[in-house]
C-alpha cells in the first residue's frame, strides 16, 4: 500500500492569507512550484500517492486566513495522510538571515522531527543553504490539528537575495532536497 503524503503549498495566491514577499518574489508563487514539483517526483515513484492542497495556481482554500488553514487540515485528515509536509519560505528583518528549518509540533513529535531531520539534512546537500535545525511550534495550526506526523518546511528566507532568487530559480533544488530526505526517512535511498 503507497504511503500517503499531503504536501500543503503554504499560503493562497491572492486575496487573504497570502505569504511574505521579498526581493521582488511572493512566497504563495514558489510553494505552488517546489509543490507541484515534489508532487511530481512522488508521484512517479509507486512507494507513495501524493495529493496537494493547490493542485492549481489560481486554487484559494477557505474564505480567510482561518479556514484556509482549517481546510488544508480537513483534507489531509480526511484522506487519512501518513504524513504532512507544508511548504513555506521563510522572512526576517535582517536580510542576512539563511538556510532552511524545519517546524514540528513538540519534542514527542518523534516521527515529525525524524523526518525534519532527513529532509533538512538533504535540503543541505542539494541547495547549499545552512541547516538551521528543528523548530517547536506548537501553536502553528498545521502542526497541532493534523492527525498525522506533520513538518512544516520553511525552505530559506524570501528576505535574503541569495536564498529567494535560488527558490524562485532553482526550485527543483528544494524539491529534490525533500523528496530524498522523504526517501531517507523511509528507507528508500
Amino acid at each position: 500500500m503507497a504511503i500517503k503524503i499531503y504536501i500543503d503549498q503554504g499560503h493562497n495566491p491572492s486575496g487573504f492569507n497570502t505569504g511574505a514577499e521579498g526581493n521582488g518574489y511572493f512566497e504563495q508563487d514558489i510553494t505552488y512550484e517546489i509543490g507541484r514539483r515534489l508532487y511530481n517526483l512522488l508521484s512517479a515513484n509507486s512507494e507513495f500517492e501524493a495529493r496537494l492542497s493547490r493542485p492549481t495556481p489560481d486554487t484559494v482554500l477557505g474564505t480567510n486566513n482561518s479556514s484556509s488553514l482549517t481546510a488544508r487540515v480537513r483534507e489531509a485528515n480526511s484522506w487519512g495522510a501518513d504524513i504532512f509536509i507544508s511548504l513555506h519560505t521563510n522572512s526576517a528583518t535582517n536580510t542576512a538571515a539563511t538556510g532552511n528549518e524545519a517546524l514540528v509540533y513538540g519534542p514527542s513529535s518523534t516521527v515529525a522531527i525524524g523526518l525534519g531531520e532527513d529532509i533538512l539534512e538533504q535540503l543541505t546537500l542539494t541547495t547549499g543553504l545552512r541547516n538551521r535545525g528543528i523548530v517547536y511550534r506548537p501553536g502553528l495550526y498545521v502542526l497541532k490539528r493534523t492527525q498525522m506526523p506533520a513538518v512544516l518546511v520553511e525552505m530559506g528566507f524570501i528576505s535574503n537575495s541569495y536564498d529567494a532568487d535560488l527558490l524562485a530559480n532553482s526550485p527543483y533544488l528544494f524539491s529534490t532536497g525533500i523528496y530524498r530526505g522523504i526517501l531517507i526517512y523511509y528507507g528508500l535511498l
